[in-house]
């Protein structure tokens, strides 16, 4: 069985794409074992790619009306909508806490679609309690087990662990796919070039 890791911080519109688009490639190929890997993107940025901090402070403009345009031609395909957060960047620290206590529950695809939803598409600020509290109760989740377990520092741990493991690997931002360990892609753009990958698996 190959496996496929998707490493994904809800913060980034560009993974809401690719998470959308996953779930569609996935359905094609139920032999691909999936796993879901949540972790902060602002970490990876801090670590090793700084630039993108460089980028939002003396934007292209030309590039920046082209990349905004680009999003929503993503966003049309895909069936779903980006707006523009008066909250950005987003604290995400909670959220993707949260995803491994939906991973445990068996809900991380409806979870995680619930606060790419909230984000970008109700443009909620997915940083607050009651913003996320709404989120768990809409997916099924216990919110008192919830908000005990994302607080918890074994569940602290798990997003730095998370986090440095995508350094480690080679990774430098959201989303990022690996199959069977190795074989890395960067962005929503490259489920084309997985897809061909999967398409030389035997049924």
């Amino acid at each position: 069985m190959t496996k496929l890791e998707f490493f994904f911080d809800c913060s980034s519109p560009w993974t809401y794409l690719g998470f959308e688009g996953l779930q569609d490639l996935i359905e094609l190929y139920p032999q691909v074992d999936v796993v879901y890997k949540p972790f902060l993107v602002g970490g990876v940025f801090n670590a090793v790619n700084p630039s993108v901090y460089a980028n939002r402070d003396n934007p292209v403009p030309a590039k920046q009306a082209y990349s905004k345009k680009d999003m929503q031609d993503w966003a049309q395909l895909q069936g779903i909508k980006i707006g523009e957060p008066p909250v950005f960047p987003v604290n995400s620290v909670k959220a993707m806490r949260g995803a491994f206590v939906a991973i445990e529950e068996g809900r991380l695809v409806a979870y995680a679609r619930r606060v790419f939803q909230t984000y970008w598409g109700e443009l909620q600020d997915i940083s607050q309690d009651e913003v996320l509290s709404q989120i768990v109760k809409e997916v099924g989740l216990d919110e008192d087990k919830f908000f005990s377990k994302i607080n918890d520092q074994a569940y602290k741990d798990k997003l730095r662990d998370t986090t440095e493991e995508l350094i480690k690997r080679g990774g430098f931002g959201s989303p990022t796919i690996f199959l069977d360990e190795e074989d890395m892609y960067f962005g929503n753009d490259r489920l084309q070039l997985i897809e061909a990958k999967l398409m030389e698996l035997p049924e």
